[in-house]
């Protein structure tokens, strides 16, 4: 039916949030490999194209899927709002909300990478003697060709090894920013859908919090009627063993004294 479509739709969304996930954690992986070394290999930098475009990928998916869900939504509810409508309503909320979770991730991870690429290269600048201010520095990014921005400093004595980082850590955020601009919008599109739908995603949450508060409290009422039970089970076996075991005059003095069994065992049921 057409909710089973809708779920297998959102299940498809999840995984592909799910893959990205895996593929930034990669990336991250990739960029430590980049920063250990004064020139990354030709294939880290295959490698780490490769999963930068299946995120970009994947990304693209998620984001057309959740913005035809949404469509989809706004057009029924100017008819009705059903319980199903509800229902699609809260798991399109979810999702898109883990979409931007992930992505923000990933937008970190590239930031955090570009600061310590920044920093190699001052690093590098502040050896030749050519320190650079951080507004300085971007200055000389923002051109973005390699040629242009280490002609400046060719005739400071600088090393062949020490040039070579500078213009590969540079590469590397030309590269970086490319695919950053290349996110953005998407990024800022599902970003303001989330921060629209934050009341229902907030409510979705704390009635997760408050199922999860009532499992917890069933469990210890399980937990305490198992112990109340076995104690029960303990005082009868107890009182029958002993009957079984002498005479039929104790039979009769067991239903005289039965009054006070009862009031033991509940005493030990309530401890």
């Amino acid at each position: 039916g057409f909710m089973d479509e809708f779920f297998s739709e959102i299940e498809a969304i999840r995984n592909n949030i799910d893959k990205i996930d895996e593929n930034v954690t990669e990336v991250k992986k990739l960029y430590s490999v980049i920063l250990s070394a004064p020139t990354s290999d030709q294939k880290t930098q295959e490698d780490l194209e490769a999963i930068t475009n299946d995120i970009k990928k994947l990304a693209n998916g998620a984001r057309n899927k959740l913005k035809t869900i949404e469509r989809n939504l706004e057009s029924e509810e100017q008819e009705r709002v059903s319980a199903d409508t509800r229902i699609r309503k809260s798991q399109h909320a979810v999702l898109s909300r883990k979409f931007v979770e992930v992505m923000t991730k990933y937008n970190e991870a590239q930031v955090d990478f570009r600061e310590r690429s920044k920093g190699r290269i001052q690093r590098q600048l502040e050896i030749t003697g050519k320190a650079t201010t951080d507004e300085e520095l971007e200055e000389m990014l923002e051109g973005g060709n390699a040629a242009v921005f280490t002609a400046g400093i060719i005739d400071s004595g600088i090393s062949k090894q020490a040039l070579n980082e500078i213009e590969a850590r540079h590469k590397d955020i030309v590269r970086l920013e490319s695919s950053i601009k290349e996110l953005h919008d998407m990024f800022v599109d599902i970003a303001m859908l989330v921060e629209s739908q934050g009341d229902l995603v907030e409510n979705i949450e704390q009635n997760i919090a408050k199922s999860v508060d009532h499992i917890e409290a069933a469990k210890e009422q399980t937990k305490k009627a198992v112990r109340y039970q076995t104690k029960a089970r303990k005082v009868m076996s107890f009182f029958f063993s002993f009957l079984s075991s002498h005479s039929t005059k104790l039979l009769l003095s067991f239903f005289f004294f039965f009054p006070a069994y009862l009031l033991y065992t509940v005493a030990l049921l309530t401890v």
